[in-house]
């Protein structure tokens, strides 16, 4: 863990010093001095393979929603979120948000619900925001719009905020203790399985009645799809080997291709992973967290309950089955891959990095940049081994003023092939539109990594930038959210 002070990146002004600051950290992120406007700029160059066409390098990261209706429904929070979406000038739309394929599996009570007595809400979402993206870019050429589906597995609480109903697919010697599960707390069983793969088909039946362009099947972040991966020690078909662990992926893709012919299949993944941290017992005190430090235990090595993990030495990536999975979408056709890391659950600083931990979170362990690097490094090594497959990247709000900077650059250098908009899209949708039509950057807008937006819905309220947008700062929300930080 790192010692050194962490510099606040808006301090900095300008891309030199930026650039600096990156060599002192000894990271080699690539970083463009001038932002290049209009046709020259990297990010409105459109995107055209295999049958994929794609107006610019622009895209929203899907984001877990908490404002939707008690039946699964958008309120008008949802609506606003997603015209949002639409203004952000982004021709990529990555699910808008994680939507339930059933109630049971939904993160919390106010995920949306792929049901039938949704489909016209969803397709509501939808209709608003190709309408903001028309009035923002023109026209709706290029655009594609995805749904993400998922099941939250281990983090399913579909009932109330504070009651979790986690569905393991294998016992966790960490995790476990973390949720207090009994120790003959039952595993979903191989039918149970059956059963969710069916609501997958039937939820990408319905993205397909609604013209969504295509489905994300998620594994990433420590829901089911991702813990699926992890399942080396869980017996039978769906846990042990390679191939048995990405027989949920398999058996999902060949019934939506069976149900549901022309609608495209993406996948968000978690590249790599690490042990869970938690923050350490001798930096905190009461109400104030300390660093994270990683709970490594000898009794656990090998670890043989993560994905993309060193087993040996758990808080390093080993991309080697990583590799292997994006093999297997290149021969189940999958094209449009979108890579992340980690888990918000148990370690927030590999998948967000941030300056400013959330209320269950702790103070960051390394500087932020770090983690940064880590995931655009990953997605660089795979894109190499994989040329043929569409990437989107993550990771990149902590850049904050210097986003676009770096994101041109790497688009420019290869990195990746589209770049996606996170947490910033919710303070400052139109950023990377704005950085590369040569309009004026709204410094005040950035996402300062606050982590707000996922303190606010642990506690039950909307999702959203509450220091940033108005929306939020200039309501009673902001007087809720900071009673209930001190609850």
């Amino acid at each position: 863990m790192s010692t050194q002070p962490i510099l606040r990146i808006g301090t900095v002004k300008s891309a030199e010093r930026f650039q600096e600051h990156l060599r002192s950290l000894h990271l080699a992120l690539p970083c463009d001095n001038e932002i290049l406007s209009g046709p020259e700029s990297p990010l409105r160059r459109p995107l055209a393979r295999d049958g994929i066409t794609i107006g610019n390098r622009i895209a929203v990261q899907p984001m877990e929603g908490w404002d939707g209706l008690a039946d699964g429904n958008p309120s008008e929070h949802t609506i606003r979120r997603w015209q949002r979406f639409g203004r952000s000038g982004a021709k990529l739309i990555w699910g808008g948000e994680a939507v339930a394929v059933s109630h049971a599996g939904r993160a919390n009570p106010n995920q949306l619900l792929a049901a039938p007595h949704t489909e016209q809400g969803l397709a509501r979402l939808r209709a608003m925001l190709i309408e903001e993206h028309r009035l923002t870019t023109g026209s709706d050429d290029g655009l594609l719009i995805g749904l993400q589906l998922t099941d939250s597995g281990r983090y399913s609480r579909p009932n109330a905020h504070g009651r979790p109903e986690p569905r393991i697919l294998y016992r966790h010697p960490i995790l476990d203790q973390r949720l207090g599960l009994a120790v003959d707390y039952p595993v979903l069983r191989d039918t149970d399985i059956e059963a969710i793969i069916e609501h997958f088909h039937r939820a990408a039946l319905m993205a397909r009645r609604l013209d969504f362009d295509f489905v994300d099947i998620k594994h990433c972040h420590g829901y089911l799809g991702h813990e699926f991966l992890s399942a080396h020690t869980r017996e039978g078909c769906y846990g042990g080997s390679f191939a048995n662990r990405t027989r949920f992926l398999r058996e999902v893709v060949q019934g939506i291709r069976s149900l549901a012919p022309g609608l495209g299949i993406a996948v968000r993944l978690s590249a790599f992973d690490s042990v869970p941290f938690h923050p350490d017992p001798l930096r905190s005190s009461k109400g104030k967290p300390g660093p994270g430090v990683p709970e490594t235990r000898s009794n656990l090595l090998p670890y043989r309950w993560g994905f993309g993990v060193d087993p040996l030495h758990p808080t390093e990536p080993d991309l080697s089955e990583p590799a292997q999975f994006l093999s297997l979408l290149e021969e189940l056709g999958i094209r449009l891959v979108n890579l992340t890391a980690g888990s918000p659950y148990y370690n927030p600083h590999i998948q967000r990095p941030a300056l400013y931990p959330p209320s269950d979170g702790y103070l960051p362990p390394e500087d932020p940049l770090v983690g940064v690097w880590r995931q655009m490094n990953a997605t660089q090594q795979l894109k190499q081994k994989f040329p043929n497959l569409i990437f989107v990247g993550t990771g990149y709000s902590y850049l904050q003023d210097f986003f676009p900077h770096v994101a041109q650059a790497a688009l420019r250098e290869g990195w990746v092939d589209l770049v996606g908009l996170g947490r910033v899209v919710l303070s400052y949708p139109e950023l990377l539109w704005h950085a590369s039509g040569g309009l004026e950057i709204q410094r005040k807008l950035i996402c300062r990594t606050f982590s707000d937006c996922t303190t606010a819905p642990r506690k039950g309220l909307p999702s959203g930038c509450y220091p940033l947008d108005h929306h939020y700062k200039d309501s009673k929300m902001m007087e809720l959210l900071s009673i209930a930080k001190k609850q």
